[in-house]
């Protein structure tokens, strides 16, 4: 070999080694006995014809287009871990069903047998649950961080909190108070409970935490079941600020609390606490939940979001027209 590169002649053979190993898939020990070379002479052929540029690999996966997605939003929001769905279908509910399916694998992947989870209320969570899969008894235990709402059995976060420990073999411990007191001062009082304090404590010290992203724009939200207002009481709501709500806060596109009257009655975990959990997963899938996505990627309130690739890209997009 000279100082400019290979002669021919070792040119050639790197070129047939590589050739037989990556394109025929040709063991290095079988190309040597084949070529009457040791084992050690392939190896330096194959090493030294990668590093002439000699080789080049292409991976062709039907995934790859969410996993560039996924990289442009982690350069766009670092520390968060995104997994992002294929959006096969404009159905909402089927798209949502599919998200939720994901969150649910991913939940059950990362939760070791002793972990506390934590979770708020709604349609989201509500799909997680249904696509949990037992893996048999474990110690795990699901609590609730807020209040629940009367009547909308399917989303209450006791409901679901019994729901998800039963997915997950483990036990959940219910919070028995609403999302909203009356007064601020009842909601003090309620916060005061032992049995309500321990429960928001033990919240304070989970492992994981399970949250759903609630827009104020979507008449339909679950917030707005447990505290229904008019289209212009929406309206007003949005235009002083309110662009999502999370664990019952209302918060602006920044994930900031607002100033709200709501608040101050709201029966839930602190989000500044809810923080305090390592591994705070979101969920979350329709254009409805852009603004909401921006305001809990923005405060940092989660650190992984499970989403469809269409409104995972809405949310890219919107942040790079601004």
């Amino acid at each position: 070999m000279n100082a400019s590169g290979p002669d021919p002649k070792t040119l050639r053979l790197i070129a047939r080694v590589l050739t037989l190993h990556f394109q025929e898939g040709q063991l290095q020990a079988e190309i040597a006995k084949n070529l009457r070379l040791s084992t050690a002479k392939v190896n330096r052929l194959i090493k030294q014809g990668r590093e002439m540029g000699m080789v080049e690999f292409r991976i062709h996966s039907p995934f790859q287009r969410l996993f560039n997605l996924e990289n442009q939003l982690k350069q766009r929001w670092s520390g968060v871990e995104f997994l992002v769905v294929d959006t096969v279908t404009e159905n909402a509910g089927t798209t949502l069903d599919l998200v939720g399916k994901a969150a649910a694998q991913h939940l059950q992947d990362i939760v070791k047998k002793d972990d506390v989870i934590a979770i708020s209320g709604g349609k989201a969570l509500s799909v997680v649950a249904n696509h949990l899969q037992p893996q048999g008894a474990t110690s795990n235990i699901v609590i609730p961080m807020t209040g629940g709402v009367q009547g909308q059995h399917y989303t209450d976060v006791n409901h679901l909190a019994t729901r998800i420990a039963d997915g997950l073999g483990g036990t959940a411990t219910l919070i028995h108070i609403p999302l909203h007191a009356d007064t601020k001062e009842e909601r003090d009082m309620l916060l005061s409970v032992r049995a309500v304090s321990d429960v928001l404590n033990q919240a304070r010290n989970a492992n994981v935490s399970l949250l759903g992203l609630g827009a104020v724009t979507d008449e339909d939200a679950t917030y707005y079941k447990a505290h229904p207002l008019s289209d212009e009481e929406r309206v007003k709501l949005y235009n002083s600020g309110v662009r999502a709500e999370l664990l019952g806060h209302l918060v602006d596109c920044e994930g900031e609390l607002c100033s709200s009257a709501l608040n101050s009655r709201l029966v839930s975990l602190p989000l500044l606490d809810a923080k305090l959990v390592p591994i705070r997963i979101g969920v979350a899938s329709g254009k409805e939940k852009v603004e909401p996505i921006l305001a809990a990627l923005n405060g940092q309130h989660i650190n992984t979001l499970v989403v469809d690739e269409v409104t995972a890209q809405s949310a890219l997009d919107s942040v790079k027209n601004r």
